[in-house]
Parts: structure tokens; C-alpha cells; sequence
């Protein structure tokens, strides 16, 4: 059992307007976040101090939930894909259990006024880029602090992955402010992560200067008229040989040419995947790029859609016969996605100069393709 002293304390704090509780166990003290402010319950063990903090949990459960086994820990996974309940949330953030705590910040009820409550309970890098994936939350006042939070921790952020999903989530509307935005694509320059981020975000408005492709004055013609018609593969053709388009490839360019991790890797082709949906030939995607350049090659766009090869005939008969070729890239461009790196990343961890020699497979047959769209 509890000491006298800290169950009445206990029970007391449980009773009135609580919003968040924590349980500092070096310091042996509850601190909780009410309507009324901060508290804080010094504890005092009356038996060993792992099994005094079990009693203590088990208490607050209790009151709070009704049962004394607190948050099961094996639903871990299952939360962090956001499934725990809407309704249960404002309970979890009042168990001192930091799975109670993950299953709030990921989940997809997520409000503002519960964001603040999960940053007074713990900050962190993970919290706050699993908070940001929320509109509510980006739209309210804690978006700006979580992403100005990623901001400072980016210089002191390990995992390169992560740091692509920080630099993506605070360049969100109205998250950062433009200086703050530039400042972040200089340091691309150093580290491609950042970069990616960009692609992932913002493929269309990259803080860059670049000429047009110099076929674009000769093109734009015929590739505007059939994007008047809906037609895809000219609205992408024309979209890259814009100014907007050389500098999203000049920095696809970039990140390959600089890559030194896999997470980074996998991002990126995420990115070039959302960017040529319009043009994708098939879902399954492909794991082998001499398989690749052999079906773009064949320039039908998609065999098993009779619209998508009347689309690719319509831009191939617009275009005169020496540009041509511009559609075979583009078909290679759209076919690109994460399987192809599956075979890859399966069979070897490599990292630097080793990862860069690893992806020769697919940059040996890509880099062609992208130096004809953006020489």
C-alpha cells in the first residue's frame, strides 16, 4: 500500500481538474498540469521504490480508468500507427506512462489543446514530428512551436531519415518564416537530407533560380494545347522543362549524387513517386531498372491501359520526331519507385561512397535520362 501521506495527496490531485500527469523516478515525484496550473507530489516510499512506483501507477489507473493495470504496453505498434481511440485520449495523457503518451501523439484525433498538454509532459524530436503529421495541430498554436523546436534539434539529429521528415513537416504553410526556409535549403547544400525534405514538401516552389529548359520556347506550344485536353504526360513534360522543373531535377541530382544514407534514399524516391504520379505506368512498381528502360523504351506508356497509350501516342505525334526521346525519359521518370530499391537495401547496409557504388544499378541507367531533361 501507499503511504498515508501520498495516497490522500494522490487521491486529492486525482479529483480535481487534471489535464496532464508525469512521474519523475529519479527525483521519486508526480507532478501534474491542472486547471488551476502546476502541482507537484513529493513521494515517499514505504518499500522498495520499483515497487512503490507499480502501487503508485496501479492507483492512478485506477481513478483514472478504472482498472489498475494502467496502458498495456503491447498495443505499442498499434498505436503508433495512430488507432487509439479519440475519445480516450485526454485519460491517456493522465497515466505517467510513456506509452499512454506515444498512443496520444499518434493518434489521429489529436487535437491542439491535447498536443499542448502531450509537449508539457515530454519534449521531443519523435513527439513533435508525430504531432505535425495532424492538421489540427499544424492549424493551431502549437504548430509553430513543435516546428521551431525540429528547427533547433536538426543540427543535433543523428538519423538522417529523420531528419528529412523534420525539414518536410516545418515546411508546411505557415509553420516557419521564409528567412527560416531559405536558411534551411543553404544548409542542403551540405546536408542532401535537407533537400529531400524539400521534394517531398515543396517540389514546385524550391527557393532556386534556373533558366527553362532551352526547348521550352520551341515546346510549350504543342505540350500546352494537350494539357488544355488533359492529357498528363504533357502537362509533366511541360511542368519539368519549366524553371520550376530543372530545379526540382537539379536537385533530385543533387541528393543522388550526394547520398549517404538509405533512409535518405527511400525518401527520395518517395518523393520522385509523388511527383510523377500522373505519369506512373502501373501500381506494382518495378524492382529491376534493366526492366525499366526496356519497357519506357517501348514509349506505350501503359500496356494495359488503352487511355494511357492513346495519351503517350497524342505527345509523341506533337512533338517533332528528334525530341522524341524526351518522352522515353519521362516514362523512365515515372516509373521510378521504392521497389527498385528493395533488392538493394536487401543485401547490403552500406553507407557514404559504398551506398552511392551500391545504387549504380539504377543511377548507371537514370543518370542519362536525367541529364536529357535537365542538361
Amino acid at each position: 500500500m501507499l503511504s498515508p501521506e501520498d495516497s490522500l495527496r494522490l487521491n486529492v490531485l486525482l479529483k480535481q481538474d487534471l489535464q496532464a500527469l508525469r512521474i519523475d523516478e529519479g527525483k521519486m515525484t508526480v507532478y501534474a498540469l491542472t486547471g488551476r496550473g502546476e502541482a507537484r507530489i513529493p513521494l515517499n516510499p514505504n518499500c522498495p521504490e520499483e515497487t512503490y512506483l507499480r502501487r503508485v501507477r496501479e492507483t492512478i489507473s485506477s481513478q483514472v480508468l478504472g482498472v489498475p493495470h494502467g496502458y498495456p504496453a503491447y498495443l505499442k505498434r498499434w498505436t503508433r500507427m495512430g488507432h487509439a481511440r479519440t475519445e480516450s485520449l485526454g485519460s491517456l495523457l493522465k497515466l505517467g506512462e510513456s506509452e499512454a503518451l506515444a498512443a496520444v501523439v499518434h493518434a489521429s484525433g489529436l487535437t491542439d489543446e491535447l498536443a499542448s498538454r502531450a509537449w508539457w509532459l515530454l519534449q521531443s524530436s519523435e513527439h513533435a514530428r508525430a504531432m505535425l503529421k495532424r492538421e489540427a495541430v499544424v492549424q493551431g498554436h502549437m504548430g509553430r512551436i513543435l516546428a521551431d523546436f525540429l528547427i533547433e534539434f536538426l543540427p543535433y539529429e543523428e538519423n538522417h531519415a529523420h531528419m528529412v521528415e523534420s525539414v518536410r513537416l516545418v515546411l508546411q504553410p505557415g509553420l516557419i518564416d521564409e528567412s527560416v526556409r531559405e536558411e534551411l535549403w543553404k544548409k542542403g547544400q551540405r546536408r542532401s537530407a535537407y533537400r529531400v525534405g524539400f521534394l517531398k514538401t515543396n517540389p514546385d516552389t524550391l527557393p532556386e533560380a534556373k533558366a527553362p529548359h532551352r526547348l521550352l520556347e520551341e515546346l510549350a506550344g504543342p505540350l500546352t494545347s494537350l494539357e488544355a485536353q488533359g492529357n498528363p504526360y504533357a502537362a509533366q513534360l511541360l511542368r519539368l522543362l519549366e524553371s520550376r522543373g530543372q530545379i526540382y531535377l537539379d536537385t533530385v541530382r543533387h541528393a543522388l549524387v550526394k547520398c549517404t544514407d538509405q533512409g535518405v534514399v527511400v525518401h527520395l524516391f518517395e518523393a520522385l513517386e509523388s511527383y510523377f504520379e500522373g505519369v506512373r505506368p502501373n501500381a506494382r512498381g518495378h524492382r529491376r531498372m534493366d526492366v525499366l528502360l526496356a519497357e519506357a523504351a517501348r514509349l506505350d506508356g501503359c500496356p494495359d491501359d488503352p487511355d494511357r497509350q492513346r495519351q503517350v501516342r497524342e505527345l509523341l505525334e506533337a512533338l517533332p520526331t528528334q525530341y522524341r526521346p524526351l518522352v522515353e525519359s519521362l516514362l523512365v521518370f515515372g516509373s521510378l519507385g521504392e521497389p527498385l530499391l528493395a533488392p538493394i537495401f536487401g543485401n547490403t547496409d552500406a553507407v557514404g561512397s559504398g551506398l552511392r557504388h551500391a545504387l549504380e544499378p539504377v543511377t548507371a541507367g537514370l543518370f542519362p535520362h536525367l541529364d536529357r531533361l535537365a542538361p
